[in-house]
């Protein structure tokens, strides 16, 4: 797309420098009016014939044939591109709604699964908390702030609170589901997201490489905490860009991501209890 555009904007200048010198060169050649030789120039490069204005003069005709030369290419090279940008986005978009269909079932079969025992793991998160209690109020500005917030979170992890067994347990159930995302081409329209599959499979796989996490070296405390933290961070920074692709996109699937919020202690399904 970026290529696309640059030639696009190369062509639009040359078109606009070819504008001006043909509307000024029969202007003097012709003797026309600004508006007739605007007209003769447009014309001329879009191949379209004069009609009842032509150029009369043998300069006049001499000038557009060079401008033909000069221009037709240019005049096509532009409406060649302006279409191509027009698809490009079209399916870049259906790539990205594609992507998000991706992302929202990761967060239903795995993601939410992992927030809520992350944050439980964290002995700072009662900082964070209520930037993360999303309502149906919320606008981009909010989403924005909460994103802000998150990415300068402490976002620690308190080993004596984690269950790592279950988690192993939890990680080894979805590792088949985890594969076939990580398979999927569409993921490379999205770094985030890519990085975060990566962070937890990694994590899942440290985990299956421990028989027992009995008398658990420290050293190797330290090390899965890291992973932790890691997948942990990507988790919470995803979720919120993805709660705010609900709310833009998707009420109804927004208001049921509301009320499983993983971070509110207060959500509940049931519509009547908020």
């Amino acid at each position: 797309m970026h290529g696309i555009k640059s030639r696009l904007k190369i062509l639009l200048i040359i078109f606009c420098a070819l504008m001006v010198f043909g509307t000024v060169g029969f202007m003097l050649i012709e003797g026309r009016s600004l508006i007739d030789s605007a007209y003769f120039v447009i014309v001329t490069m879009a191949t379209v014939g004069y009609g009842d204005v032509h150029p009369v003069t043998t300069g006049g005709k001499i000038f557009a044939i060079a401008l033909i030369v000069m221009g037709v290419g240019t005049f096509l090279g532009v409406i060649a591109n302006i279409t191509e940008i027009m698809l490009a986005k079209r399916e870049t978009e259906s790539r990205m709604q594609k992507l998000n269909m991706v992302i929202g079932v990761f967060y239903s079969e795995v993601g939410l699964g992992l927030l809520a025992p992350f944050s439980q793991y964290d002995p700072n998160f009662d900082g964070i908390r209520s930037d993360l209690i999303i309502t149906a109020n919320w606008t981009d500005r909010d989403f924005l702030k909460a994103g802000r917030d998150s990415l300068n979170h402490d976002y620690g992890v308190d080993m004596s609170r984690v269950d790592l067994s279950s988690l192993k347990s939890f990680l080894m159930d979805k590792r088949d589901f985890l594969l076939r995302l990580l398979e999927n081409p569409v993921l490379l329209e999205h770094q985030s997201f890519t990085d975060l599959l990566r962070a937890v499979f990694h994590l899942a796989e440290e985990l299956a490489y421990h028989s027992t996490f009995a008398d658990l070296p420290k050293a190797d405390k330290v090390h899965l905490a890291g992973d932790i933290k890691r997948a942990y961070h990507l988790l919470v920074s995803e979720w919120i860009a993805y709660m705010k692709y609900l709310k833009n996109n998707y009420p109804f699937l927004f208001s049921l991501a509301i009320r499983t919020n993983p971070f509110d202690k207060q959500a509940s399904v049931v519509i009547g209890s908020n």
